[in-house]
């Protein structure tokens, strides 16, 4: 039967033997257990000279043999109730005034014309030259030339193969209206 050894475990092996490699020589160095002397014996001149012995920190032991002091009777009664504390006075608020708003400016003069309404459908060429093919809101076919009335209320000023523009008969609201393929 094999037995298969992952990665991690021999890493944790190994990482293992060193730490006991390390331990065994550094006790094998010093076999009376007594702690090493230290690298720097220049800074510590009075722990050199007392190799053998170990110094220990001088206890008071007088303090620790001391009574205790007495404790005093405490005030507190856990059967009484005492009235609740006021709450604290509320802090002054700021007073925050709204922001003023500006408008933005309004345009002056006249509102602009509505839309016009009217859907450019193409274009025929014909020996007395090109027409333009539109179809108003109601569904209607309406053809024109370049400078026609269309509708009763627009003049077609271009025709293109993709565009038309068309403008109201006052001269106002310049349209260009883009090939819409319904």
């Amino acid at each position: 039967m094999k037995f298969l050894i992952s990665r991690q475990l021999l890493a944790l092996l190994a990482i293992g033997a060193t730490v006991g490699g390390v331990e065994m020589a550094r006790r094998s160095s010093n076999p009376t257990g007594t702690a090493a002397a230290p690298s720097n014996a220049r800074r510590t001149p009075a722990r050199a000279a007392n190799q053998g012995t170990s110094a220990v920190a001088d206890v008071k032991l007088e303090l620790l043999k001391a009574a205790p002091s007495e404790l005093e009777p405490s005030t507190r009664n856990p059967f009484q109730f005492k009235p609740k504390a006021p709450p604290p006075a509320p802090r002054p608020q700021a007073v925050v005034r709204p922001p003023i708003v500006i408008a933005p400016p309004v345009p002056q003069g006249p509102p602009p014309p509505p839309p016009i309404a009217l859907k450019y459908i193409g274009v025929l060429d014909t020996a007395q030259g090109r027409v333009a093919v539109f179809r108003d809101s109601g569904g209607d076919i309406v053809n024109g030339k370049e400078g026609d009335i269309i509708d009763g209320r627009y003049r077609l000023l271009k025709i293109g193969v993709e565009s038309a523009d068309l403008a109201y008969l006052d001269g106002r609201g310049r349209q260009t209206i883009r090939l819409s393929g319904q």
